[in-house]
Order: C-alpha cells, then structure tokens, then sequence
C-alpha cells in the first residue's frame, strides 16, 4: 500500500479513538474521515463497529463518486456528507461528525453559538452557525452545512442533529469538534447565570472578534516556524 494512504489510515484511527477519549460520543454515535486529495480517496470509519474494537484494518476507502476502493465492512452512514464537504470546501482533509451533549443542546434548540468569549473569537472567527432541520436524503445535509458554512469557521451546528467539524486534517477536526463543544459549554453556563442574574449576556462587538481572530491566525500568536 501507498507509504500515503497507510500514514493518512494511521491519522484516521487515531482522530476515531479521540472521539470517545475527549468525550464527544456515546456508543458509536460518530465517526471521522480523512481525505487524500491528490488521489481523490476518502477513508472512514465503518458503520456501527464500537470504537473499543477498531482497528485501521476496519476503515473503509471510498473514491469521490462514493465507490469502495477497499475495505471488507461498510462505512459509516454518513460517508456522503463528508464526501459533500470534501468536494466544497477547499483545503479540507478531515471532516468529524458527533452528537456531543452541550453543542447538540444548541443543535436541539436551534440556536448558534454566539461568539460571547475571546477564545472562540481566536478560533471560529465569530459565531458557530446552526442550520435549519434537513433529513439524511441524497445530499440535503451537505447542501445545508455550505449553505451555513462561513470560511474561516471550522464547525457547523446541524440543527436538531449534532456537529459537523471539518479542517486540514483529521485530527485538527476532531479538535474544532472538542472546541465546539468546550463554546456551547461556555455559552449555555454564561447564557443561565446572566439570566439568574438578571443580565443581558451578548456577543463580542464584530471589530473585536475580528482583532483576536487575525491575531490567532498569522498576527502574532505562537511560536515562529523554523525555515
């Protein structure tokens, strides 16, 4: 096998078995994909294996029309919205999806999370966006993520469904999913204790999360890269 595809197969079990340690699944409610882009090649998690039993044995290979190129089980029931978002979103190699409890409150209710706090202005840019309700038919899921999507922000609250996080690799994904989570915590707990404390609790002014954000991404954040 292609030195590429076996590293990317090893990116993609690992990014699959961070769901259940950071806590972002209960029983085998997500899954995570990783995409070779120069050979058009998706590997997923397959459907309804526990992550306590799988191996990168059992991961699926799909080409972009959704054909199995290898892979003995069937992957996950959500490989066409990965596949929708890999086709859509330029630079993407990795793309999550979970039912994680506080962002799925958001997703229940229909609300996006607003950007209240400087650090999700550092990583999302703004807002976390939610959609209206799609089913799972043909691409209606992915359809309503573009549709939402903003660039710069690498999560989508799909509404009364859960999180879709996407990013350059699988496991920068499964991290936006954690940041995801750890925001709508924030939020939901700052949103209650203005209400029991009776204050109007709102978002960062624009020209502010936009300061962080450019700061976080190029404007001075980290360590500089050795050439």
């Amino acid at each position: 096998m292609d030195k590429q595809l076996i590293n990317l197969r090893k990116e993609v079990l690992k990014a699959n078995l961070l769901l259940p340690e950071w806590g972002l699944v209960v029983s085998t409610q997500g899954n995570v994909s990783g995409f070779d882009r120069k050979k058009g090649l998706v590997l997923i998690k397959p459907s309804g294996v526990p992550y306590s039993k799988l191996k990168d044995s059992d991961l699926v290979t799909l080409n972009l029309n959704g054909k199995k190129i290898s892979g003995v089980k069937k992957p996950s029931v959500d490989w066409p919205h990965h596949i929708y978002l890999y086709r859509n979103i330029p630079g993407i190699g990795g793309v999550v999806h979970t039912h994680s409890p506080y962002a799925t409150a958001f997703a229940a209710a229909g609300i996006p999370i607003s950007c209240l706090t400087t650090g999700q202005a550092d990583i999302f840019g703004g807002e976390i966006p939610v959609t209206p309700y799609t089913d799972n038919q043909a691409d209606n899921i992915g359809k309503a993520i573009i549709k939402a999507y903003r660039p710069g922000c690498p999560a989508i609250i799909l509404g009364q469904h859960g999180v879709f996080a996407f990013d350059e690799s699988p496991e920068k994904a499964v991290l936006a999913a954690k940041l995801t989570e750890h925001f709508a915590r924030i939020n939901l707990s700052g949103l209650l204790l203005g209400k029991t404390a009776g204050r109007s609790v709102l978002p960062l002014p624009e020209e502010e999360i936009q300061k962080w954000y450019r700061r976080y991404h190029g404007g001075g954040y980290g360590q500089r890269r050795k050439r």
